[in-house]
């Protein structure tokens, strides 16, 4: 039998991970010091000490969980064509940024091992439940906490795909536009946050989404200005390239 959550409850498990706000979530790893989504970024990720790492995932053609963030390999890595119409054989055989492998997503939750939140970001179609699959298998081994892995995407069909699979782990809303029209959505798919683009994101908007019980994580912030400002709005996490100029501006205490 599966467990409804209440996404208040859900955003209040989330929240008490860390205490410390703005939660600093590096993208794709740490990908202003090494190529994203990789080991390499990852590990520059938690060495620099962030709160949470987001990531992005396909389904290849044999049906791992692939971390990587285009849709076409041409522009990062050695090889051409879609991800999602190779074999993991074949995109063995390639390099990102010409130097780095592209993993599968238990390697990065075993690198990451529960230190830090992890966020998944759903970017290919049937990503889904290979995605639930191995974040059960995570929790189960006793080395993750439900509440430490989350999904988030722009797919909304593929979040409503997750959310009919379990209602025990944490869904967020990715949005380009205004952030104000994920509202609704985040409330059918008992999302714990909306994930909006910093540049469409008011001081206003913060309040009235956190007002709907939402965390706002925003992306992708790297300019330290812009976070010390959003850092005032009271975001809940700033998702950027450069965590540690994120880390240098956030509140003490």
């Amino acid at each position: 039998m599966k467990i409804l959550f209440p996404h208040f409850a859900i955003s209040l498990i989330m929240c008490s991970v860390g205490a410390q706000h703005p939660q600093i979530i590096g993208h794709r790893g740490a990908m202003g010091y090494a190529p994203e989504n990789t080991v390499l970024s990852i590990q520059k990720a938690l060495y620099l000490g962030v709160d949470g790492i987001e990531i992005d995932v396909f389904r290849c053609q044999s049906g791992e969980i692939v971390v990587f963030h285009d849709k076409k390999l041409n522009k990062l890595t050695n090889g051409k064509g879609e991800i999602q119409q190779k074999t993991w054989a074949q995109l063995q055989e390639l390099q990102v940024m010409g130097s780095e492998p592209i993993p599968v997503l238990e390697e990065i939750i075993q690198l990451i091992n529960g230190r830090v939140r992890l966020n998944i970001e759903l970017k290919g179609k049937n990503t889904s439940k290979g995605v639930f699959n191995i974040i059960q298998t995570a929790v189960e081994s006793g080395r993750w906490k439900m509440n430490q892995l989350y999904v988030s995407s722009f797919d909304w069909e593929e979040l409503r795909v997750f959310r009919k699979l379990t209602n025990q782990f944490g869904i967020a809303v990715l949005t380009e536009n205004n952030p104000l029209t994920a509202i609704s959505i985040a409330h059918e798919l008992n999302a714990f946050a909306i994930n909006p683009n910093h540049k469409k994101l008011t001081e206003n908007m913060v309040k009235q989404i956190q007002g709907e019980g939402f965390e706002v994580l925003t992306w992708t912030v790297n300019d330290t200005t812009r976070i010390e400002e959003l850092t005032s709005w009271g975001v809940d996490g700033i998702i950027t390239d450069f965590p540690n100029r994120a880390k240098s501006k956030r509140k003490k205490g």
